[in-house]
Formats: C-alpha cells, structure tokens, sequence
C-alpha cells in the first residue's frame, strides 16, 4: 500500500497533497526517487525572479533558457585530457597548507609545475558527488546524487562536449563500476567503461574490498590510452582511483608506511606514490607532450565538524597541469568542483554550447563563490558569509573569520570560525535560493538532457 499510496499527490493544492501522502509515504517516495522535492521543503522564490538572478551570476543565460554559447579568440587545442579524481583527498593532506608528515610529495612537486587552484571547495563529502560535479558540473541538488537517481541518462556532460569535438571518451575504476551505480551512470552518459573486470589475473598484483591497487589501474591506464593514442583521435580518460579508502591496505615495499598498517596516512601517502608512478610510465609514451591532466579530490577524507558545513571539510587540492605548455601559477580565485572542467575548456579554447552552471573561473566576468552540501544543507559561500538553507524553509548565515596560522600564506588558510549572523544578507539568501531551486527545477523538467 506504501507505493500506492505515496503516488497519490495528484492535486494543484499543495496542503492537499500533504494531507494525502504525509509521514512514511513521503519517505518512502524520497527514498526510492533518491532525491528531495526543493519546491517542498526548501524556500523558494517566484521562478522568474530565480533566472533572473542566475543570468546576473553566469554570462550568457538569458531568462530560463541554461543553454548558451561559449565562444574562444583563440584557435582550438585538441589535446588528450587525463582526469584524475583521487578518493578522498583532503588539502590539509598538503604541505602547501601547512601538512609536516610529507604525505603527498609527488603532489605537492606537482603543483609547483601546475595551474594549482588553491582555493577550491568540493560539492559534496560522497564520491558520486565529487563525479557528479566534474561531469554535469552542476550544483549538488537536494538527496542523493544525480548518478544515484533512476533519470541519470544522457545528461549534459562534460563527455557530451568532448564527444562533439572527436574525442575518445572513457571511465577507468580499479573497483567494481558497478558500485555507488557509476556503471549505470557513465554507460548511459558516452563512456565506455574500463574496471577491475577489465583487467586479466595476471594484471593484478594486489587488491582489497574496493579493487585493484592504484599501481595496476595506473598500469591499465597507460595500456589504454596507448591504444588510444593509435586511432589518431584524441582521448578523454577519466579515472578515479580507490587506494585511499578504508581499509587502507595496499602493497608493501613501496613506502615508509607498512601496507597492512590500515592507517589513512598510509592511503593517501601510497596513492601519492602510485600518481608518481602513472606519470614515470606516461612521460614515455608518445602522447604525453599532446595531453593535459588534470587533478582533484572527489571530497574530503572526513566530514565531521562543528557546524552544520564545515569549510575545512570541503576544501580539496585540484591542478592542471600541461607538461612543456603550462607556466606554474597559482589560482586563489573562490571556486567549486563544478567550475573545473569549464575553466579546462577555457584554457583549450573549446568553442561549444553550455548548459553548465560552473564556469571558467580565469575569464574577467567570473564572480567568486562556491557551491557546497550535504544530503539536505545546501550552501553557497560568498563574501566572507555561508548561507545555509535547510529543509522546513529553514536559512541561516555564517561570518567565515579566518583562524589565521602565522606559517601559512593567506591563501593557504584553511580554517573558519562560522558566527551565525542575527542580521540576514537577502542578496546572498536569494542568490543561493536562484542556483539550487533553478538547477532542481532543470532537472526535473528533463532540461538538461544532452540535446
């Protein structure tokens, strides 16, 4: 009776239909559609008013019509991309922001020869939400995750623009794509999928609950891309790595940490090390010099704090980097997981049509904020404030004050006394309601479909 009864919401009064499916059916019918309804629990504004600040925040939208053009000066850059999205990879891992353990020297070397986004903020602390947001580059919607939902298809993506310029277009996972539903997700969104299924018995040294090590799916990727690189197409790999996951085990010998230590220090230093050796392998390949990588974590390695958002739980290390092409600079432009890939595609020159709300963050009309959530908060930092809205129609607003750390450069301060503020900035409430209630109101009218 609970499904009959949770779908009998069929009249125009709202109050009505509360009456209707209130309590267990409500849950039922969050739990089984994996979202919640943003016109429902969350304030709201007339949707015209909604667009019309969203056209303030993002060039080119015009009304509620998300689609644009995005147009270059400059001639187009086909080169390969690599994404590396790494599991659970916190910037206080960094010697950058103050780490002393040296658990990341590959990374840390790495971004000195980088575009280092230093001031970055992952959208979520789920993977399917740190994919979500560098392949739909769109804000974290109230539930689960786009990729966890039964309309996870042939969305607009960052694969559906490469896809239009030529490019090859692949997901790799040393675990099973089957899990968290990425399978479903990237299959049914251009990708062909590479996973531990791929890979023969022989290609496998060590592996744990969550697949293969980082080493032997490194070892795949260069197989792969070398395959690639054949065609004379060029390729797009996106590949999130599984090393630095509980239980933390991966194989001896390779660092200072013994491989059944179980320890999270282990996990990120190993991962460091198995990155260090992805790209030995890559600099002799014959594609390297022609390809851009680009790397960040999926979320942090924790999210407890003592606020409902807290910032230094969502602040993550993200780079690209262009061997031979690339000057090392560092970007401290306030900025979310979504705005990533359209900032790669500035840099490539990609002429293109966009229905992403994340943009490219070096172009003079970009205005500085970050999107973040959990489940059911939903954040927006911006001008030193962190608004919150919560189901029940509920807003709060925080004052970020930095705790500054004397060692660290003011970019690279990661922690924030949150004071909740007794006087409201509408502005900043009604652009956080505009980005969440717009994205939700897309999604669910089926508008970003990759048309």
């Amino acid at each position: 009776m609970i499904p009959f009864l949770a779908n009998k919401e069929n009249s125009s009064n709202i109050f009505a239909n509360e009456l209707q499916a209130n309590g267990i059916h409500k849950f039922y019918l969050a739990f089984m559609n994996n979202e919640l309804d943003y016109l429902k629990f969350y304030k709201t504004l007339p949707d015209s008013e909604a667009f019309a600040i969203l056209e303030k925040q993002i060039p080119g939208i015009k009304s509620d019509k998300i689609l644009r053009k995005i147009e270059s000066d400059s001639a187009e850059v086909r080169k390969n991309v690599v994404l590396i999205t790494i599991e659970s990879y916190s910037a206080d891992f960094m010697s950058h922001y103050g780490n002393t353990e040296q658990l990341t020297p590959f990374l840390d070397s790495l971004s000195n020869k980088s575009l280092f986004f230093d001031n970055l903020y992952a959208v979520g602390n789920r993977t399917v939400r740190g994919l979500e947001a560098v392949t739909l580059c769109l804000p974290p919607t109230a539930g689960e995750s786009v990729i966890k939902r039964k309309d996870n298809k042939n969305k607009f993506s960052t694969a559906s623009v490469f896809k239009k310029k030529g490019y090859q277009v692949k997901f790799l996972y040393g675990g099973d794509a089957y899990f968290d539903n990425m399978e479903d997700f990237f299959s049914g969104n251009g990708y062909d999928i590479v996973d531990k299924k791929s890979l023969s018995p022989n290609e496998i040294t060590f592996s744990n609950v969550w697949g293969v090590c980082d080493e032997d799916m490194a070892k795949k990727a260069i197989q792969v891309m070398n395959v690639e690189a054949q065609t004379g197409k060029p390729f797009f790999n996106h590949w999130m790595t599984v090393s630095n996951h509980r239980p933390f085990t991966y194989p001896d010998g390779r660092i200072d940490i013994p491989g059944n230590s179980k320890s999270r220090a282990g996990g990120v230093k190993y991962t460091d090390f198995a990155l260090r050796q992805f790209f030995k392998m890559a600099q002799k390949q014959s594609w390297y010099n022609n390809t851009v990588f680009v790397i960040l974590a999926d979320h942090c390695a924790s999210s407890a704090g003592k606020t409902e958002l807290p910032l230094d739980k969502y602040r993550i290390p993200a780079l690209i980097f262009n061997p031979n092409h690339q000057k090392a600079q560092n970007c401290n432009k306030l900025m979310s997981q979504i705005d990533l890939m359209p900032t790669l595609f500035g840099l490539l020159h990609f002429n293109y049509e966009s229905k992403f709300f994340g943009q490219d963050v070096l172009i003079p009309a970009y205005k500085p904020r970050a999107l973040i959530a959990t489940y059911q908060n939903l954040g927006l930092i911006k001008d030193n404030i962190l608004t919150i809205l919560s189901p029940k129609q509920d807003v709060k607003q925080f004052h970020l004050d930095v705790i500054n750390n004397p060692k660290l450069t003011v970019d690279f301060q990661l922690y924030y006394d949150e004071n909740q503020m007794t006087r409201i900035r509408k502005d900043l409430v009604k652009e956080t309601i505009s980005y969440y209630q717009t994205a939700s109101e897309i999604l669910k009218k089926k508008r970003y479909q990759n048309e």
